[in-house]
């Protein structure tokens, strides 16, 4: 199974030997005609491409002008002092840490992660079939990631965004609905014993408990179902005592299940309906989104440093998630855990409602402009008329085409 991830590496190895360097990079080493270039390879056949090269080539002698000015007069300033103090480009990177960090805490890679362990919770008891299922639903991450290719540049980056992560909220919710029906919905302890396990009242008390439930699973239901401490050696092998021990007769009994980490439900499909439609909604948004708008926020000059500090936010958020899941399954129970990511995902829908600006269609000069503005421009529209531009002939044209249009209909 490992030895499966070798084959996208390899792909994604081979695609990058012919990938093109990016043309601001180009332009900054005077390497014009190979700019133009790739830009012809990456624009449709009517884009003004000598315009857009002149544009950039505008932003790069300025940049260099400005290292010039520095250098003749002794500044010594650090690149991260100069992010930090720049308004456009402190606020691109609290935006670009921020879909980082939201992305991780809705939850992603604890259903990556555990999605088999999740599944098994919801009261799927064979192992393999469970690990089946997992494998389904990562399917759905991988298939629905194409429906974003085919969107991005239909709707936006923005409304792609906030429709993802609004079906992220209620997915979450449903998963945690799933696992509460299933903790009501969970079969009775009805035999005791002289083990510390047999307080518990369900199945639900019993696992909570690091003790195992063991019943009759017969045509009829569920019956005799009883909570036994763990095998101290191996806590998924049968007990020491209690009717699933392996000293017991009745073992010989091939309806006796024993269940230490999951209890049968009538509702386990809840569960695995829920992980699909997570998956169904964040793979087309949330999945590539923080990655492509991190690719279109920064100035050339702060792009690389403040790319690996966004990064580096969804790494840190990535590691804190998937490390305390098992513990907030416990603390909070299983519903809790998901109700809790489902909040951090309703609060991240929140703040870029009002922060989230759209990309598509400017440039990083554009950009800049961009978050000079107010803070909360983007609310309510992402009309590109709500923003002062930096007007470069060519590139702005769709949208003096729109200014124009719109003038002749208030008219």
């Amino acid at each position: 199974m490992l030895g499966l991830a070798a084959v996208p590496a390899s792909i994604q190895f081979f695609g990058f030997l012919g990938m093109p360097e990016s043309p601001r990079w180009l332009v900054s080493k005077k390497k014009y005609d190979e700019a133009l270039k790739v830009l012809r390879s990456i624009r449709e056949e009517d884009f003004p491409i000598e315009e857009e090269l002149e544009s950039i080539k505008e932003a790069c002698m300025d940049e260099e002008n400005e290292l010039q000015v520095r250098i003749r007069s002794g500044s010594s300033s650090s690149l991260w002092l100069k992010i930090l103090t720049t308004k456009a480009t402190q606020r691109a990177l609290l935006l670009g840490c921020l879909l980082q960090g939201i992305q991780q805490l809705s939850g992603i890679n604890t259903v990556m992660y555990y999605s088999a362990s999740i599944i098994q919770m919801a009261g799927v008891k064979d192992y393999s079939i469970a690990i089946w299922l997992a494998c389904a639903t990562a399917s759905v991450n991988f298939f629905c990631t194409f429906i974003g290719l085919f969107l991005v540049e239909r709707v936006g980056r923005r409304p792609l965004t906030l429709w993802s992560l609004g079906g992220v909220v209620i997915s979450l919710i449903i998963l945690g609905v799933g696992f509460h029906l299933m903790t009501l919905d969970a079969p009775p302890v009805t035999l005791t014993g002289n083990s510390s396990c047999s307080l518990a009242r369900t199945c639900t008390d019993c696992i909570s408990k690091n003790c195992g439930f063991c019943y009759w699973d017969l045509p009829s239901g569920i019956i005799n179902g009883s909570c036994w401490a763990q095998n101290p050696v191996d806590p998924f092998s049968y007990p020491e005592m209690g009717m699933c021990s392996n000293a017991t007769v009745m073992r010989e009994n091939t309806e006796l299940t024993w269940a230490v980490d999951w209890c049968p439900s009538r509702y386990s499909w809840v569960a695995v309906a829920a992980l699909g439609i997570y998956l169904l909604f964040f793979a087309p948004g949330m999945g590539p989104m923080p990655w492509t708008i991190n690719s279109e926020i920064y100035p050339m000059w702060a792009r690389s440093s403040c790319n690996s500090v966004a990064t580096s936010t969804n790494w840190l958020f990535n590691l804190l998630i998937s490390m305390t899941f098992l513990t907030l399954t416990q603390v909070l129970t299983r519903e809790g855990a998901f109700y809790l990511y489902a909040g951090f995902a309703g609060l991240g829908l929140i703040t870029l409602l009002f922060l989230l600006p759209e990309t598509k269609g400017r440039s990083l000069e554009e950009m800049e402009t961009v978050f000079s503005g107010p803070w909360c421009m983007n609310f309510g529209s992402s009309d590109p008329k709500n923003i002062q531009y930096v007007h470069i002939r060519g590139l702005n044209r769709d949208c003096h085409e729109d200014e124009a249009d719109s003038g002749d209909s208030e008219s």
